[in-house]
């Protein structure tokens, strides 16, 4: 893999140009909103947040841990619970998630690795697929957000 690919790969998995990045999507929400369900809508902010937090910390557990455990699907995917736990805990996720996402973004940059070779927990599973899975899986549920803070009118020009 040459230099320049690795850092597209990287770039991909917190890059804006397409769509709002994962900062802009999760910034700047009243605390009283984090937890709110809108109307025919069926997540909170909260439960996107903490959905994309834990599916990445599993992608990327997976890529590093020759020990991995899957999780079971949806339910350690999903909080029941539409609201935070505490007051903290959404700043909590956003740290989480951008610690974990600059760890896949070093992956992603690390020259020992085969992008291309197998992820030694998985079965076919490739490193570039994990990490376009991510970018990928965060897109989706970014755009997503976007939405659920709209219908709360908590979005710019909502």
């Amino acid at each position: 893999m040459t230099d320049s690919f690795r850092a597209a790969i990287a770039r991909l998995l917190d890059w804006e140009d397409a769509h709002a990045s994962f900062d802009k999507v999760v910034s700047a929400l009243p605390p009283k909103l984090q937890g709110q369900l809108p109307p025919k809508l069926p997540y909170s902010p909260w439960q996107l947040l903490e959905h994309l937090r834990i599916t990445q910390h599993d992608i990327l557990d997976f890529c590093v841990n020759p020990a991995y455990e899957e999780l079971d699907w949806p339910d350690d995917y999903w909080p029941k619970n539409p609201s935070p736990p505490s007051p903290g805990a959404w700043d909590q996720s956003v740290t989480a998630f951008r610690k974990d996402r600059e760890a896949l973004k070093q992956l992603a940059l690390n020259p020992t690795i085969d992008l291309l070779g197998k992820v030694p927990a998985g079965k076919d599973q490739t490193y570039l697929r994990e990490l376009l899975l991510v970018a990928d899986h965060t897109a989706y549920h970014l755009g997503e957000l976007v939405v659920v803070r709209r219908a709360l009118g908590a979005w710019p020009g909502a």
